[in-house]
């Protein structure tokens, strides 16, 4: 009997675990972004790195680079990157016959949009001088959070986080890691090579993605905690059940 209560004690523990993991990365994510809010408004910590590294990028460009910078702007912006994320969402709902995922990242992509263009609004960050863009296109909006940036950090934090996690594994945690620094720090480089944004909306934006993860980590982890596992359930009961 007291071997039974540790054990579905333990159990709970192991349950609750993904739980207060997923919380610590909403309030650690939207801590980072009141810090970085707060450094925007006082023009002070990561701010002052603003500028300067503008015009250090402003002085680095040359003509294949920007064609690079622009490929990737454009293909993680709010006409292609949609595309991708329903298509990715559709093959994996009719492959997995499951859409509980399908719905999570849905709702992970249109949650941390809607975020980023109310907090545009109420920043109303203008975006760096016309002088300082690398193209002729001019984009219009604040600057203050990078919605390229949100967008990309979300669907490689919240996709990454719905494939590894049905199958986690150590060296996979670590891959999936590299691909989402990565490919972040791409999208956020080319927005401020490109001059449409300033180091802090680029890093804002990150801690804005990863506060929408731990939401969708403890959606996940709570409704795992309440489905039965089948596999679990044939064991319990024995092959002669």
């Amino acid at each position: 009997m007291v071997q039974a209560q540790v054990m579905d004690a333990l159990s709970r523990a192991r349950s609750a675990l993904p739980v207060v993991l997923g919380l610590v990365l909403v309030v650690g994510g939207a801590a980072g972004f009141v810090g970085v809010l707060d450094a925007v408004q006082d023009a002070d910590d990561v701010a002052v790195l603003d500028e300067p590294v503008l015009r250090l990028l402003v002085a680095l460009r040359s003509e294949p680079v920007t064609w690079f910078m622009v490929a990737v702007s454009t293909v993680t912006g709010p006409v292609v990157l949609p595309v991708l994320v329903v298509v990715a969402a559709l093959v994996w709902g009719f492959v997995r016959r499951t859409w509980w995922e399908v719905v999570l990242l849905v709702t992970a992509m249109v949650a941390s949009t809607g975020v980023q263009l109310a907090i545009k609004d109420l920043v109303a960050r203008p975006r760096p001088p016309v002088d300082a863009l690398a193209t002729a296109t001019e984009e219009v909006g604040y600057a203050f959070p990078s919605g390229h940036t949100i967008a990309t950090a979300t669907f490689l934090l919240v996709g990454g986080y719905l494939v590894w996690v049905r199958r986690p594994r150590a060296h996979t945690l670590v891959l999936w890691w590299a691909v989402v620094a990565a490919g972040t720090a791409l999208v956020a480089g080319s927005r401020l090579y490109l001059g449409y944004h300033f180091v802090s909306d680029v890093l804002a934006s990150s801690m804005l993605a990863v506060a929408v993860l731990g939401g969708v980590v403890v959606l996940d982890r709570r409704r795992a905690a309440r489905t039965p596992d089948p596999a679990s359930a044939t064991r319990t009961a024995g092959p002669g059940a």
